[in-house]
């Protein structure tokens, strides 16, 4: 009889290991993540938060409407050659961290493939050339040296921000965004081009 008992107990207690191991095993798994890769030109949004399709497709579309305004065909008329662009500074003034050298990137990349507009280099990228300019003045064969004085100067300044608003009622929120971007013609300060795009996130509770 306490033999019985003894078993009794000890399947009992083995039944009740093998229960947490089947519970540990099953959360574990339910844990576990999975990683794909992703068409980078897909658009996968985890939030209504700014994100890359939003940067590349903001940059191409004010990019476009850019080169539609009449400050494009009069330079063409007047010039040879492609209109040289500086981009300044594109200001983020929203709450949240947007990567702003990745939209700068995005309008970059979308005039230099049109092939309509050149682009000089400015700031910190701007002194690392020159610096290395120095450095093969120093140390280059002669035939070899970039020279000093040759620079390009930019014909016009791009400048701009991004903004947003953000409403929320506990179970929606609503996410706003709006860039601005203007082109200043350097030689007259005139503002040849001024550009806004608005964008609009709608998100349910699950998604903040």
């Amino acid at each position: 009889m306490h033999i019985d008992k003894l078993n009794q107990s000890k399947w009992i207690t083995l039944s009740w290991k093998g229960l947490v191991t089947v519970c540990m095993t099953v959360l574990l798994a339910a844990c576990s993540g999975s990683v794909k890769r992703l068409d980078t030109n897909e658009d996968v949004m985890l939030s209504d938060r700014w994100n890359d399709t939003d940067s590349r497709l903001v940059a191409e579309e004010m990019m476009g409407d850019m080169l539609t305004f009449p400050w494009f065909r009069d330079y063409n008329f007047s010039n040879k050659g492609n209109p040289t662009v500086i981009v300044q500074t594109i200001r983020n003034k929203t709450s949240e961290h947007i990567p702003v050298d990745t939209f700068i990137n995005d309008i970059k990349r979308s005039l230099l493939r049109a092939g309509k507009v050149d682009f000089v280099v400015s700031g910190a990228e701007r002194d690392e050339v020159r610096s290395e300019r120095e450095e093969q003045a120093l140390n280059a064969a002669p035939d070899t040296v970039a020279k000093f004085g040759l620079e390009q100067g930019a014909g016009f300044a791009l400048s701009g921000t991004i903004n947003s608003i953000v409403d929320s009622n506990g179970d929606q929120r609503v996410s706003f965004y709006q860039v601005d971007l203007k082109l200043i013609d350097m030689t007259t300060n005139r503002e040849v081009w001024n550009g806004q795009k608005k964008l609009k996130k709608l998100a349910d509770k699950g998604f903040f």
